[in-house]
């Protein structure tokens, strides 16, 4: 065989022989260890928020209490009731006592009711519904954390002014225990910092009193609905 011959032959066998393909998984390694290491540092870098045990979250926000419709009615089914609703500024603390599940209170600057009966008002009360839950925060994704809770709600009427009709009466809304049930969502937009939507089921029923005798019961059992700003600590 010509010695340029035999030469191209070698070189032919080397490039296409064993070492080739050592390099080529060589290369591939080295492929797969720069993804890992890519997907690793994404990871890392990637933000969770949660809510660990020992931390505390304080929220500042507003509060819609809408109460349902058809109230009940008062002396005997004469006095059908409607109550509006009110919206004031609401304040929230929240204690962890285990990664994710906390402990909630919930108050509120008083809110104010109007009382109608068929279209005419007939008085007006204000009321502090706190709330005590303990509540459950989903890891969703790194920055949404839906939870639920349920609680139990202290709801105080005071200021009760009979009107229209009623006007010079003396009219008292007594007090009630009731249970709560509460659902939302905090989307975090920094680790100390988030804002939250969410929705309270408040069961609210209440004696009524005109004059000193009982009249009956109103049942307001609002919808709250709330959204605020919190903040972690």
């Amino acid at each position: 065989m010509p010695v340029l011959t035999q030469i191209k032959v070698e070189k032919a066998e080397t490039a296409s022989g064993p070492g080739r393909f050592q390099d080529k998984g060589n290369t591939m390694k080295r492929h797969i260890l720069i993804a890992t290491a890519l997907v690793s540092g994404l990871a890392c870098a990637t933000p969770v928020f949660a809510q660990s045990q020992g931390e505390w979250t304080l929220g500042f926000g507003l509060a819609n209490v809408n109460p349902k419709s058809d109230n009940g009615d008062l002396a005997g089914g004469a006095v059908p009731t409607d109550i509006d609703d009110s919206t004031r500024p609401s304040l929230t603390f929240e204690y962890f006592i285990r990664d994710n599940l906390g402990i909630e209170v919930l108050a509120a600057l008083p809110f104010s009711h109007s009382i109608e009966s068929n279209g005419v008002e007939i008085g007006k009360v204000k009321q502090l519904p706190p709330v005590v839950s303990l509540q459950y925060h989903f890891d969703a994704t790194p920055q949404f954390k839906p939870f639920v809770g349920l609680g139990v709600n202290f709801t105080g009427f005071y200021d009760a002014d009979a009107r229209g009709p009623l006007a010079g009466s003396d009219l008292k809304v007594k007090n009630s225990w009731g249970l709560a049930a509460h659902v939302g969502g905090d989307y975090w937009i920094s680790e100390k910092a988030a804002i939250r939507a969410d929705l309270r089921w408040i069961d609210i029923d209440a004696d009524v009193e005109l004059n000193g005798e009982n009249i009956g019961k109103v049942e307001i059992d609002p919808v709250v609905v709330g959204v605020s700003y919190v903040m972690k600590f």
